[in-house]
């Protein structure tokens, strides 16, 4: 009852986790130490002042005016510092969304025109629903079936587009052309058209920033050459009249936006662009957010971290401004500054804001050159040669998703890029999770652990595997396929023990493979036998009934496992007359007596347990446990059978048959047996495999009335019939 309980839904069980996602802002508040509010506020004014020039560079990447890149940093960036989980992450315009976002709407509005601006606000908020969504119902694992892969793409695509489409602007170009390849050949046709003195407070703004780097590198030197720029442009006063500008910066708090969020036409064809923006900037977010934490050791929290970003989002959209994103410039600079909690972000977007109110009117004369400048550093730096000679040197598989969302960001539709990258990563990881490897291991030379030695010899009765991968649809069918192999190359292993500890999932087709699995062992005379089965597996196998098919006695504790099955279900003749190996501990101190029987080990087949035909035994000659029990009870003594139990002495002193005698097989070998002709004869042994060959030599010393327990003393055991245990025993030869 309580296994069914657990695997109810209630609405309590659904609700609370959301609403404890949404109190994030409560727990920021309260949880907040007093001892950390002087290093957030140097590293928010530090941050504030660099993410101020981003902010404004990355809305004119995305064809929009710069109050929305101010607005989306000022808004995204507290929003996202009050519900999100990463203390080091910071959120605002990236280049990488901004780039996503004009390459969704340009198909649809004229880049800066107020349907433009519409509907990057209306994106923004869709953005925001799909994260928050994903977040509330707990759904944070997804960004896991995203390769890295498609973010080196990805990432270096767009590096490369944002240097094509900068190009221009740097040099006070206007060229059309939408795709890399028209754009390139107008700007190289378009070069003598080149404005002398805007290429030079572009190009001197690169300049200013690459020495400030060397020189300086703890000074913000994107905001001072921005700064020199926009002061050259001033004091050159009518001199810089053809140099383009971005315009007064607004001096007013991010006003509401009037959004037709109702519009199902516009929302149907943002949709696609939506889902991908959704996509790469929680990839991108979480990806930064693990690189900190590995260095702060902060426990993240996803699906906390989803939301974040979603109510970001929404808000963002509401109030003006576009998607935004975790950055990782922005980040790493919270980091290095040393800021201790979320609140750094939110003095960083109180600074943005500050700055913003106060000096809006320099925006006249801030070139856009200067930031066309700023934007062709960072997308050189978005190009990591580093990683991307890594993924070359690794599986081939990830190379091959690099390589196609590179192309298809750089030649087609970015959204579309991105998605089929996604697709692609997630048909590898398909393939990948398919094909689980499943292999034989042995114990090491300690008999401490089990490790994969393929040269190492094999117990001759029982096959040890190792499955590395989940019991789900896709992989079940390679699974059984590479078990059946592994019986068919070894067929005298009619006993299998699954180490199941790397299974952390199972479905119906797991639980149909693994009842598939033990019918055709048991057909064969075997079982199969499981350990360190998870916990969320077992319950499947209980509730489905797997469990009672396998039984409760085969799910075997990892350190007893192999001391029972060699104790208890092994064929102990076989240990010692035939198996020239010593796999187990158990082995080591066992006598082998290979002068006593000469059986080959590669002929022993299914259900006869011998390799020599003439010691088949017929079937008709089995006698059930149960019957034989009820011979012995009704027939008088004279007409009892003689039960022969040819095990080791050992095995029979634990437990046999009351009225049986021990007659150990190398005993009959060696001594032969004296009994009446006409007096019949009932064999047992443990599992029936040396009742056959006791049977096969009784048969040449001329006895005919000859059975055997059919299942031998297991089944006897199984069917809860009485056994005699006897200390006291000794071999006789009747």
């Amino acid at each position: 009852m309580a296994t069914t309980a657990t695997l109810r839904w209630s609405p309590q069980r659904a609700i609370l986790p959301a609403l404890r996602y949404l109190q994030q802002p409560a727990r920021l508040i309260r949880e907040y130490d007093r001892a950390n509010l002087r290093p957030d506020l140097i590293a928010g004014l530090t941050v504030g002042v660099i993410v101020l020039p981003q902010a404004i560079a990355y809305s004119l990447l995305a064809g929009l005016p710069p109050s929305m890149g101010l607005y989306t940093a000022i808004v995204g960036g507290i929003a996202a510092a009050l519900w999100g989980s990463s203390d080091q992450l910071h959120s605002g315009p990236t280049n990488t969304i901004s780039l996503l976002l004009l390459s969704t709407l340009v198909i649809l509005r004229v880049p800066g025109s107020p349907d433009f601006i519409v509907a990057a606000g209306m994106l923004a908020v869709m953005v925001g629903v799909f994260q928050l969504a994903l977040g509330l119902f707990r759904l944070g694992f997804i960004v896991n079936f995203v390769s890295h892969s498609v973010i080196v793409g990805f990432s270096t695509g767009a590096g490369v587009l944002i240097a094509v489409r900068q190009i221009d602007p740097l040099l006070g170009l206007d060229v059309p052309g939408r795709d890399v390849l028209s754009g390139l050949q107008g700007t190289l046709l378009a070069l003598p058209q080149t404005q002398v003195l805007t290429a030079v407070l572009g190009i001197g703004t690169i300049l200013l920033i690459l020495v400030l780097r060397r020189v300086a590198p703890r000074l913000p030197g994107t905001l001072i050459s921005i700064a020199a720029a926009t002061l050259a442009v001033y004091l050159l006063g009518e001199r810089a009249a053809g140099v383009a500008v971005i315009g007064q910066l607004p001096g007013k708090i991010p006003p509401f936006a009037n959004l037709p969020l109702l519009d199902l036409d516009l929302i149907g064809k943002l949709s696609t662009g939506a889902l991908a923006i959704a996509a790469i900037g929680l990839v991108q977010t979480t990806a930064v957010s693990r690189s900190l934490a590995a260095h702060t050791r902060q426990r993240l929290d996803n699906n906390q971290e989803f939301v974040g970003q979603g109510i970001a989002n929404i808000f963002s959209g509401l109030f003006s401004g576009y998607s935004t994103s975790g950055s990782f410039s922005i980040s790493a600079v919270k980091f290095r500054s040393g800021a201790r909690t979320r609140v750094a972000s939110i003095v960083a977007s109180l600074v943005v804001l500050l700055v913003m109110l106060t000096i809006g009117p320099v925006g006249q004369y801030m070139p856009i050159s200067a930031l066309a400048g700023t934007l062709i550093l960072t997308a050189y730096n978005m190009i990591d040669q580093a990683e991307i000679r890594r993924i070359f040197q690794g599986a081939p598989g990830d190379a091959v998703i690099m390589i196609v969302t590179f192309l298809g960001t750089v030649f087609l539709e970015l959204d579309f890029a991105v998605l089929s990258g996604i697709l692609l990563s997630f048909v590898l990881y398909l393939i990948r999770t398919s094909a689980p490897r499943v292999q034989v291991v042995v114990p090491d030379k300690g008999f401490e652990h089990f490790e994969y030695r393929p040269d190492a010899p094999q117990c001759p009765q029982l096959g040890i595997v190792e499955i590395h991968g989940d019991l789900y649809f896709g992989a079940v069918s390679h699974i059984e396929e590479e078990i059946l192999e592994l019986a068919a190359r070894n067929p005298s292993q009619i006993f299998l023990l699954i180490r199941m500890h790397h299974v952390n999932q199972m479905d119906f087709s797991g639980i149909h493979m693994l009842e598939s699995l033990i019918r055709a062992y048991r057909d064969r005379g075997g079982d199969v036998f499981l350990v360190r089965v998870s916990e969320r597996a077992r319950r499947l196998m209980e509730t489905t009934g797997c469990l009672f098919y396998v039984g409760k006695r085969n799910l075997l504790d990892e350190d007893k496992a192999v001391d029972y099955l060699f104790h208890r279900i092994l064929d102990p003749a076989i240990c010692i007359y035939e198996c020239p190996v010593r796999v187990f501990r158990e082995c080591q101190n066992l006598p082998k007596r290979f002068d006593l029987i000469d059986v080959s080990l590669s002929g022993i087949g299914a259900g006869t347990g011998v390799g020599q035909a003439g010691l088949e035994f017929p079937a008709g000659n089995l006698i059930k446990p149960r019957d034989l029990w009820q011979r012995l009870r009704t027939n008088a003594f004279a007409d009892r059978p003689v039960i022969l139990d040819v095990r080791e002495p050992r095995e029979f002193r634990r437990s046999h048959i009351a009225e049986a005698q021990s007659v150990p097989l190398s005993t009959l070998l060696n001594q032969g047996l004296l009994l009446a002709d006409d007096k019949p004869i009932v064999l047992v042994c443990q599992s029936g495999r040396r009742s056959r060959r006791a049977a096969a030599v009784l048969r040449d010393l001329g006895y005919s009335d000859i059975s055997l327990v059919d299942g031998g003393m297991q089944a006897w055991e199984a069917a809860g019939l009485l056994t005699a245990v006897d200390f006291e025993a000794e071999l006789t030869t009747p």
